[in-house]
């Protein structure tokens, strides 16, 4: 998997800058928003997250295809911003579910060599820029790589540590639907902090940076650093959610004015 990440580092160097540079700041802000705010607007975050995770699915499973990954997107949107408990139960059990399965299909994965189907990339113009067509299209390789090596990987894990997989995914599914509220916040961090780092390596592939390889080498770093940033996002936005939630609106603050208010009669009644 390290493989075809660095493979895809290297030719990503020579993307369109406008891919590069777009992507980048997509992702960047999203995460900075779930990361530090996904809490406090609770529907639009989860119908942000219920059209990624719907898009992305939909283009796996419809063979890569634009249209039908747009469509689940929004099934995907709508469902999740009407239906926020439901949501954030199986979003947790399902990101638990996904982090153990990368841990333990790990060795298991393979470079499945699909992106070295474009040798006129490598071979010749080293230092041309590729032009947008090109760049989404080395992208779109790239990104069935990756999933296929996924694949690959999750169809050699022995029955014992599926038996693993399925045991967090039920865990965190009833920590989920119990503590609803730090469960969305932990999501929302954590895919924050995701974004936020997918973001930025595409600005440093920019820049002509190596960030996977980089990452690759300094693995235990990286890692702490991304459990510090999702502990420090779940932390602020329960605090912040928390404070917002006593401050009072002001349709509460007028109901208490009326209340302490006399009414005219009263007043007059007794002024006389």
């Amino acid at each position: 998997m390290l493989e075809t990440a660095q493979y895809f580092e290297q030719v990503a160097t020579r993307f369109s800058p406008i891919v590069l540079i777009g992507a980048g700041l997509v992702c960047t802000l999203l995460g900075l928003f779930l990361w530090l705010g996904g809490l406090m607007l609770k529907r639009v975050s989860f119908a942000v997250i219920g059209a990624a995770g719907g898009g992305i699915c939909g283009f796996f499973l419809t063979g890569q295809h634009i249209i039908p990954a747009v469509l689940l997107a929004g099934l995907a949107a709508a469902v999740a911003a009407m239906f926020e408990k439901i949501f954030v139960t199986i979003l947790t059990s399902g990101l638990a579910m996904g982090l153990g399965l990368v841990v333990l299909a790990y060795p298991y994965i393979e470079n499945t060599g699909i992106l070295r189907q474009y040798p006129e990339y490598e071979a010749s113009n080293q230092t041309a820029v590729l032009s947008i067509s090109e760049s989404v299209e080395i992208a779109k390789g790239w990104a069935a790589d990756f999933g296929a090596a996924i694949r690959q990987g999750c169809s050699q894990i022995p029955a014992s540590r599926w038996v693993i997989v399925v045991a967090l995914g039920a865990i965190f599914m009833g920590a989920g639907f119990c503590l609803s509220r730090f469960a969305s916040a932990l999501c929302c961090a954590m895919l924050g902090v995701t974004l936020i780092f997918a973001g930025m390596i595409l600005l440093l592939l920019y820049k002509a940076a190596m960030p996977v390889s980089d990452i690759g080498n300094k693995q235990s770093f990286y890692a702490a650093v991304f459990i510090a940033m999702t502990g420090f996002g779940t932390i602020e936005q329960l605090l912040l959610s928390h404070f917002a939630g006593k401050k009072p609106t002001k349709k509460k603050l007028k109901d208490r004015r009326n209340r302490d208010e006399p009414d005219e009669t009263t007043r007059s009644w007794r002024t006389a």
